[in-house]
């Protein structure tokens, strides 16, 4: 089933209005958050002629040519003075404490994966704390630590863990995982990560077939309006099982291909699978659709 055009605006309308629309849509529970946290529109704009000045350097240079500043403020708009101030000092981008929480949703993704980590039903095992106190051949929480970095104190995990509620130790000191995705109620920095990840990489892929990139990839969604309340709590309990069904398949498959890859040398590919439930009470706008069912 085909969407309908943007609402207000005719099929022959000028591409730019059209994504503009998508972006005011797309662009307003992020100025809700902003403003929660008292981001304030300065702030925004700020970081946008950093983005601006930054994807037009990286990604709209000319083969064989220097990309110059008066160029990147020609196609950004952003004034040929502030192109200069970001090239030569540009923002600092708070990378080591997100690389700490990937490490994490790593160290998970190897205890839900791995048939090192699992039982017979592809369950994550309980695992002793220590690696002494493990049967010998028997994984450990230190073992599952060690698989991904060395670089980490297991105890440090597990103290991270324990704090934002991921684990448990249990009365013969085995450590349970709690949830099977790492996104942590308490972990407000852990959220703020995902925020980004995978709104980016669901963006990323959104506007690579928008621009008519090939292969095209899944970007798929199922849209209803007019539900009762009970029959949301019926589709989001059905929605959490089979998505996370096909999130630990493709999870599993995962681990055995990076394995693969990791032997032949032949890795340099990074990918985002990821699945989302919303529901919230039905507006009529200049932004919503009556139509039903799946999107193609």
């Amino acid at each position: 089933m085909s969407p309908p055009p943007v609402s207000g605006s005719p099929k022959s309308a000028p591409p730019a209005r059209v994504i503009q629309q998508a972006l005011g849509h797309i662009l307003r529970p992020l100025v809700k958050l902003m403003l929660a946290h008292g981001i304030t529109y300065p702030a925004l704009s700020e970081l946008l002629k950093g983005l601006y000045v930054e994807v037009a350097r990286n990604e709209f240079a000319l083969a064989g040519k220097a990309q110059t500043d008066s160029r990147i403020s020609l196609l950004s708009g952003v004034h040929r003075k502030d192109v200069k101030r970001l090239r030569e000092n540009p923002p600092a981008s708070g990378d080591g404490q997100m690389d700490a929480v990937s490490l994490g949703s790593q160290i998970v993704a190897a205890w839900i994966g791995s048939p090192d980590f699992t039982d017979k039903r592809k369950h994550p095992l309980p695992l002793p704390r220590l690696a002494r106190a493990a049967a010998p051949g028997a994984p450990s929480f230190e073992a599952l630590v060690e698989s991904v970095s060395k670089d980490i104190r297991p105890r440090a995990v597990l103290d991270e863990w324990l704090r934002l509620g991921v684990v448990q130790v249990d009365e013969d000191d085995r450590v349970r995982l709690k949830q099977e995705a790492f996104v942590p109620d308490k972990g407000f920095v852990e959220k703020a990560f995902y925020l980004g990840h995978n709104l980016h990489d669901h963006a990323a892929a959104a506007v690579h077939n928008v621009l008519g990139g090939t292969p095209t990839f899944i970007e798929r969604s199922v849209h209803y309006d007019t539900l009762s309340a009970s029959s949301i709590g019926e589709l989001a309990a059905l929605s959490e099982k089979a998505g996370m069904e096909a999130v630990l398949a493709v999870n599993r498959k995962a681990i055995k291909l990076d394995a693969r890859d990791q032997r032949q040398n032949s890795g340099g590919k990074r990918m985002t699978f990821g699945i989302y439930f919303f529901a919230e009470d039905f507006k009529e706008d200049a932004t919503s659709s009556s139509q039903q069912g799946p999107d193609s």
